[in-house]
């Protein structure tokens, strides 16, 4: 088949996507949650487990996602349609797209209420304003932004404001030209951060909570643990990797550059966890998930370390810089559909878009305050967006992306796409792919749908 040209134009080079792929998966979840859940389940042999998942669930679906988007050249929703067109089957697989499309957009719309808190700690700890300060005083200041819609509208827009910017000025223009800036802006910054984390003086801990090889730890329970965040850690079903895939050259090699992929999402993740948890036990505080360990205890802990303003004010830059460039692949796939659908030139797709994200936000950040009566399903808005896109609509698409690229296109597509060099290796990931990784989110959406209704 003669290869197509997208549109929207292409990446310069294959390390160009390596990087904005890779600033796509790695997010708040990175800085945060896999460092804790590594540690909390046994160090060095959760690592192994999930990086064993991530082989048979994360790396073969983002390949399956990559090859659907480079062969039609288009938008997820566009780009399911026409392989499907190519291989006979029904143009109603179109709504794998559709589901993707708007699972990253819905999710964008409360990223970014998240993403402004971390902004607002950005302004915070380069003004001074957490020296010295206490745990106590460190939880009202979070529990104070939360209830002011005021702040929070502030941030929120300006965030919006920062991904629209970069997703108006296209491929080249906007998506390449950040990512060449702020992909090694990231590194850079987490390796300054690894650095005055070894100074510490608590280094050995935190890489003993790490890495320590601890299989008692490893219960089901992990294993599961495992699987889910190897799903989740790669952007998978929410559009953004078909669609960047779109801009791939056809000589680069899916399978290494999605291995590449792999390998940065998981050392950035483990390099933050070596970059935090040294500061938290330097200063004798327990690890704690969530939001409670970035806007309470880690504001805390640089407050009352030495040089800890300006290395408090380059972690939270990097946070920053992480979830700009996870939120820039979420509003993409829908701009790029606008655009094929409707001819509209990038500036007015991406501010519709970004007007329209912005007021679902509102909605996000009013839960926590006016509209905090407000429940779905007993849920916040907030909570109820999380909740119906991590747990029903992303192993949803995951799913279907794993039945679609497995089983319904033609091998001579897949085959032409991947074109892994050796029938071995084809053979190979076509049996994860079409058998162990829709068994695999199978069991991620069913768990974690229980775990939350039960």
């Amino acid at each position: 088949m003669q290869s197509k040209q997208s549109i929207h134009g292409s990446w310069a080079n294959r390390w160009i996507f390596i990087l904005a792929a890779t600033g796509s998966a790695v997010g708040l979840g990175n800085i945060w949650k896999f460092p804790y859940i590594t540690g909390e389940n046994g160090g060095g042999a959760f690592v192994l487990v999930y990086l064993f998942c991530i082989m048979l669930v994360g790396i073969p679906i983002m390949m399956g996602e990559i090859l659907v988007g480079r062969r039609a050249r288009q938008s997820p929703i566009n780009a399911v349609r026409e392989t499907a067109a190519e291989a006979g089957l029904n143009k109603n697989w179109s709504l794998i797209g559709w589901l993707g499309v708007l699972a990253g957009y819905i999710i964008f719309s409360f990223y970014s209420v998240v993403a402004g808190w971390v902004l607002h700690y950005i302004a915070g700890m380069g003004t001074g304003q957490f020296v010295d300060i206490s745990s106590d005083l460190a939880g009202e200041r979070f529990t104070n932004l939360l209830a002011s819609p005021d702040q929070m509208l502030v941030w929120h827009t300006l965030f919006v404001l920062m991904v629209v910017g970069v997703v108006a000025g296209g491929v080249n223009k906007g998506l390449e030209r950040a990512t060449k800036i702020m992909m090694p802006a990231l590194f850079v910054l987490l390796l300054v951060l690894l650095g005055y984390s070894v100074n510490t003086g608590s280094f050995g801990q935190g890489w003993s909570f790490l890495f320590s090889f601890n299989p008692e730890a490893l219960t089901w329970d992990a294993v599961l643990v495992a699987l889910g965040h190897a799903f989740f850690t790669l952007s998978l079903g929410m559009g953004a990797i078909m669609a960047y895939g779109s801009y791939m050259g056809k000589k680069d090699s899916i399978g290494v550059t999605v291995l590449t992929i792999g390998v940065l999402d998981t050392l950035v993740a483990l390099v933050a966890g070596l970059a935090i948890f040294p500061v938290v036990f330097a200063n004798q505080m327990d690890p704690a998930a969530g939001p409670g360990l970035m806007f309470i205890t880690l504001p805390v802990a640089f407050g009352q370390m030495p040089g800890g303003q300006v290395f408090g004010f380059l972690f939270f830059l990097l946070v920053g810089v992480a979830a700009w460039t996870s939120a820039i692949s979420l509003l993409e796939p829908a701009t790029a559909w606008l655009v094929e659908r409707f001819g509209l030139k990038r500036l007015p797709a991406a501010l519709l878009l970004g007007v329209i994200v912005w007021l679902m936000g509102i909605a996000s950040l009013l839960s926590f305050n006016h509209w905090e009566e407000i429940k779905l399903l007993g849920m916040g808005i907030f909570d109820f967006l999380d909740f119906i896109t991590a747990n029903v609509m992303l192993p949803l698409s995951g799913l279907m992306i794993a039945i679609y690229s497995g089983w319904m296109l033609n091998k001579h597509i897949t085959r032409d796409e991947l074109a892994l060099g050796s029938n071995m290796t084809y053979s190979a990931w076509s049996l994860v792919i079409r058998f162990i990784a829709p068994v695999a989110v199978m069991v991620i959406f069913v768990v974690n749908l229980y775990d939350k209704l039960a």
